[in-house]
């Protein structure tokens, strides 16, 4: 059995707390809060576990084992730099750190540790996105042509980070799971319409070898809230919409074919191809929980997490390279190709 606790329990912590609370091999036994209000709605709820307002005190506490962080991004690095000093695994909400240095760090520290070290990219352990990843993998789409997706709503407005940092996240993460390579450039352009704030509205455009594009449009200013990509490849294409209800992944047996004389460029035929829709059956287990499950398993076998510190620093120099471009009005900002890198 292994014994968690859970510092931050505002937006997604009671989240965190609620699939930890039910997993089967798992006990939360500590929470940890500033908000007095926050600590006694969780005590209501779950009586047996305690409540502290100093993080110390799970720190310090031999009888916890793992540490889930749902904090403000800013704090992120100190709060799993403590936890893994303490000898703690470590789960910590997306982005795993507020720079490429500071995740950088915390890999190193977890692996002297010896500890499991995992970041909270939900959407990877969703059913929709480990079936297109299935999909990507299998050759079934053919050569993949392009990733665009968009992820806006009104609010919620983050204080300390752009949108950026709170929304494309998501999609990056999405994105580094999916593909078959890595991005080699970024270019990115965003405003802000709060005076003194962070960058509400941002469109980001990568580039990858072999004509492979993605582009991620996220805002925080929308009249509605939509979360819909498209994956089109050579031989089939994929709507994703996570607000489905049922149908979240649709494929299209859709694309063109090009064929062209070799004596005469004049001679190109572009053909369409037009063929049957399917929505494949999905698990309905919440990516959360499945989540929690695979880091138990991780902690329990010593195991590397599928979204494990490498995946979190690729997604964080990501988010950078893009800050960096957005402040430069669109500069387009090379990537160096991380350690295991695909080809």
């Amino acid at each position: 059995m292994i014994n968690v606790g859970i510092i931050g329990l505002g937006y997604w912590g009671p989240n965190l707390l609620r699939n930890f609370a039910d997993a089967a091999g798992a006990r939360v036994t500590v929470v940890c809060d500033r908000d007095a209000a926050r600590l006694a709605a969780a005590a209501a709820r779950y009586p047996g576990v305690a409540a502290t307002r100093d993080a110390r005190e799970v720190f310090d506490d031999p009888g916890v084992d793992a540490v889930a962080i749902a904090t403000p991004v800013s704090t992120h690095f100190e709060l799993a730099m403590r936890a893994l000093a303490a000898g703690k695994h470590v789960l910590v909400e997306k982005p795993m750190a507020a720079s490429s240095a500071e995740a950088q760090r915390l890999i190193e520290e977890a692996a002297r540790r010896r500890r499991v070290l995992m970041v909270d990219h939900t959407f990877v352990y969703t059913g929709a996105v480990r079936k297109i990843a299935s999909l990507v993998s299998s050759g079934e789409l053919g050569d993949i042509y392009y990733y665009d997706s968009v992820r806006v709503n009104l609010g919620l407005f983050q204080h300390d980070v752009n949108v950026i940092w709170d929304l494309a996240v998501h999609d990056l993460s999405v994105m580094d799971y999916v593909l078959p390579s890595r991005p080699r450039a970024v270019s990115a352009t965003g405003v802000s319409h709060v005076a003194g704030g962070h960058e509400n509205i941002a469109y980001l455009t990568l580039f990858f070898d072999n004509n492979l594009i993605a582009h991620i449009h996220v805002n925080w200013l929308a009249p509605v809230k939509i979360r819909r990509t498209l994956i089109g490849g050579s031989q089939r294409m994929i709507v994703y919409d996570d607000l489905e209800p049922s149908e979240k992944i649709k494929i299209y047996d859709k694309g063109i074919t090009v064929n062209s004389q070799p004596d005469s460029v004049y001679q190109l035929l572009v053909g369409y191809r037009a063929g049957d829709m399917w929505a494949p059956q999905l698990p309905a287990t919440e990516a959360l929980k499945t989540e929690v499950a695979h880091f138990v398993e991780c902690v329990e076998r010593g195991t590397a997490p599928l979204t494990d510190g490498a995946s979190g620093l690729r997604v964080v120099r990501l988010v950078e390279a893009a800050s960096e471009s957005m402040a430069a009005r669109g500069r387009l900002i090379e990537l160096d190709a991380p350690a295991g890198a695909r080809s």
